[in-house]
């Protein structure tokens, strides 16, 4: 295997382990807690995964012939609870983009990470534009696993190896 499949291998294995992750965390919290904000400028776990359902579709839609930030998307709703947000939306959300994404991951092949793709007009290798969505990815699952944990306090289960530990 060259070093071009192993990252597209790589690169999908990865994005499945922070989806697993954040999915964990938001198992482990109430509905109630899914949609709950520690304050105005805050936002809830359930906005944290719209926002990131928004992005991974607008920039897995066609994503080598158009420009990653489509005209469709509303970034600033993303952030807003309408009244009729549940854990079943969100999901429903949530799993449309990281689908759109799988499929994408699924059909690039190495002669295509050199290749040009736009995000806001700007130009990025297919390599840049994955390694960028990686590092947005990461640093909300973070966010969600962090404030998930926060919510359950001493009930939270440990996603990755207890403390005290050694393996």
């Amino acid at each position: 295997m060259d070093a071009a499949e192993h990252y597209l291998q790589d690169i999908r294995i990865q994005f499945g382990k922070l989806k697993e992750l954040a999915e964990g965390a938001v198992a482990q919290i109430s509905d109630e807690q899914l949609l709950a904000s520690s304050g105005e400028e805050s936002n809830s776990i359930a906005n944290i995964m719209r926002h990131l359902a928004g992005n991974l579709r607008s920039r897995f839609t066609d994503f080598l012939t158009t420009d990653g930030e489509k005209p469709d998307r509303n970034r600033d709703l993303e952030f807003e609870t309408p009244p009729d947000t549940s854990r079943e939306t969100v999901m429903a959300a949530w799993n449309l983009g990281f689908s759109r994404l799988e499929s994408t991951l699924a059909q690039l092949t190495p002669d295509d990470l050199m290749r040009d793709v736009y995000i806001r007009g700007e130009r990025h290798s297919v390599v840049q534009a994955l390694n960028r969505s990686i590092t947005h990815v990461a640093y909300h699952v973070g966010q969600i696993v962090a404030f998930a944990k926060q919510l359950r306090d001493t009930d939270w289960r440990t996603l990755s190896i207890p403390r005290r530990r050694r393996t």
